[in-house]
């Protein structure tokens, strides 16, 4: 290494790239590289969001249809074969509850939980949710558990 070959660190200096609008002499003075009038030549302009330059924006476009219910609730489904699962892989023992879906990543930790009726649960269970099908909770019962709504 010599002074000839001495440069800095990487990464430690940063090009801030041309100063535009600081005169003439720079060759980037007068409009500042922002052309001459309209929106954009002027200060403080900003376009509106999805603005296609007055072309009728994609949200215009495209055709609106359907309601959506403010007011619906969204449940997470589990059905009772992954519950049986469960029990085979002694993951649980013999209550269900919120706790033991969330740990087993079954459900989020703001999410309800409504039990389905798909396959067949051997084991008897007390199951805790927010809801339950009337096939879930049936199932349920006849293997001898319990369905106890939150």
């Amino acid at each position: 290494m010599d002074l000839s070959n001495l440069k800095p660190a990487q990464g430690s200096v940063k090009s801030q790239g041309k100063r535009v609008g600081r005169g003439q002499g720079s060759g980037k003075g007068g409009t500042a590289t922002r052309g001459h009038k309209g929106a954009k030549s002027r200060s403080g302009y900003s376009k509106k969001l999805g603005f296609e330059g007055g072309q009728m924006p994609l949200q215009r476009r495209v055709p609106k249809f359907g309601f959506t219910n403010i007011n619906r609730v969204e449940y997470q489904g589990v059905n009772l074969d992954t519950l049986q699962q469960l029990v085979d892989d002694k993951k649980i023992n013999d209550t269900v509850d919120f706790d033991a879906l969330f740990a087993n990543r079954l459900v989020g930790k703001n999410d309800l939980v409504k039990i389905l009726g798909r396959g067949e649960l051997k084991a008897k269970l007390k199951v805790s949710a927010h809801k339950f099908t009337a096939s879930a909770k049936a199932a349920i019962e006849a293997a001898g558990g319990e369905a106890v709504t939150i």
